[in-house]
């Protein structure tokens, strides 16, 4: 069997970059179980309440939902475990040291296979304000208006 190339979406976190300021993004390994990984690969996965948190020295990935396997037997994992993301310590000791700042959490951007290994892209982020949300939703309807104004000013001419 070939060795799978290239980046395979299982899931997104389209919320999170609307209710959170992305200040960093990292990539990080996850330690699954079989099931979970059989279970990735036919695209189940929500990432809407997960989070990533410190114990100890490791960081654990927390509420992010993987159904049970329909395939499995007793062997079946639980769909809400903590999860253990695999980093390099320098990059462990960056995303502590952030994340210890007022307002700072660490958030599930994307769930994804690379080369045949699960990964997931975890970003370092500030909640923003309500008023901050509807700025942004303000400045994304007004660049879409100006773009449909100038692509049907190009056509009429």
């Amino acid at each position: 069997m070939a060795k799978e190339q290239g980046r395979k979406l299982v899931a997104s976190n389209r919320k999170a970059r609307h209710d959170y300021l992305i200040e960093d993004t990292f990539e990080a390994g996850i330690a699954l179980t079989g099931t979970e990984v059989k279970s990735l690969r036919m695209g189940r996965a929500s990432l809407l309440d997960g989070y990533a948190v410190f114990y100890g020295d490791e960081l654990w990935l927390e509420g992010v939902h993987i159904p049970e396997y329909s395939g499995g037997t007793w062997t079946n994992h639980t769909p809400r475990r903590r999860r253990k993301l695999l980093l390099h310590r320098v990059e462990l000791a960056k995303i502590a040291r952030k994340s210890q700042e007022s307002g700072h959490t660490i958030v599930p951007l994307a769930l994804y296979f690379k080369d045949g290994r699960a990964k997931v892209e975890i970003a370092l982020a500030k909640g923003k304000k309500a008023y901050d949300k509807r700025q942004a939703l303000r400045e994304r309807e007004a660049t879409r208006e100006t773009q449909r104004a100038l692509h049907s000013r190009g056509r009429a001419e």
